[in-house]
């Protein structure tokens, strides 16, 4: 649904971006490495994420919205719920990877819906960057909590520092801290700019016939 709203705006809009957390086609059957994306705190608890959505880092809006799992340790359930983006607080772009842009390659493996031969201006562009959300996680039992979520995707110029693709969890107030990725895709989708096409100079159209004087009329040669 995220992927397919308000195309034609991203087209006219750099600054427009579509993501995916653990969902959709980033998922592979069976492959826990690619969904969920998991984080763990330093006591061993785990948060469990999928979702998606857009944003626009310029005027920082953002609507997305997914799921959640709260696990202890030992890998037992301890909350389950929904997660609402309330604002964009920042997103650094890495830049485009050259390799993602094969149809081919790891970004476009799963896509369904782009054609091999379609020009790549004219479509979403795989983008690398870290985009810091604040949320509400709403779980179906207990109160609401806000937190800060990191997802960050290593495609383009990633710094050394945020090689690892995924998701960071920190909650508000004091709140525990979820520091190390686990498992999970994550990916931004852009869209470039269209390559406008020069107007083609008409071709000069042949006089209409009813230019051309009837035989009566020409001249007749001098004999």
């Amino acid at each position: 649904m995220f992927l397919g709203a308000d195309l034609a705006r991203a087209q006219n809009n750099p600054s427009y971006y579509t993501f995916l957390v653990a969902s959709g086609f980033l998922c592979d059957p069976g492959d826990s490495a690619t969904c969920p994306a998991a984080v763990r705190s330093a006591d061993g608890d785990s948060y469990e994420m999928s979702g998606a959505g857009t944003f626009d880092s310029q005027s920082k809006s953002v609507t997305a919205a997914g799921a959640f799992a709260h696990k202890s340790p030992n890998g037992t359930l301890l909350e389950t719920g929904v997660w609402i983006a309330s604002e964009l607080i920042s997103f650094n772009s890495y830049g485009i990877d050259p390799d993602a842009l094969m149809s081919g390659g790891r970004a476009f493996s799963h896509l369904p819906f782009r054609p091999k031969r379609l020009p790549i201006s004219l479509g979403p562009v795989p983008t690398g960057g870290l985009a810091v959300f604040r949320i509400r996680l709403l779980p179906i039992s207990g109160a609401t909590k806000t937190a800060v979520l990191q997802v960050n995707c290593a495609l383009g110029d990633v710094p050394r520092e945020r090689s690892v693709e995924g998701i960071r969890l920190t909650f508000q107030s004091n709140g525990p801290e979820f520091p190390e990725e686990l498992a999970g895709r994550v990916m931004f989708l852009s869209m470039r700019p269209e390559v406008t096409t020069p107007a083609r100079t008409p071709t000069q159209e042949p006089a209409p016939d009813s230019a051309v004087p009837p035989s009566s009329e020409r001249q007749k040669p001098v004999m």
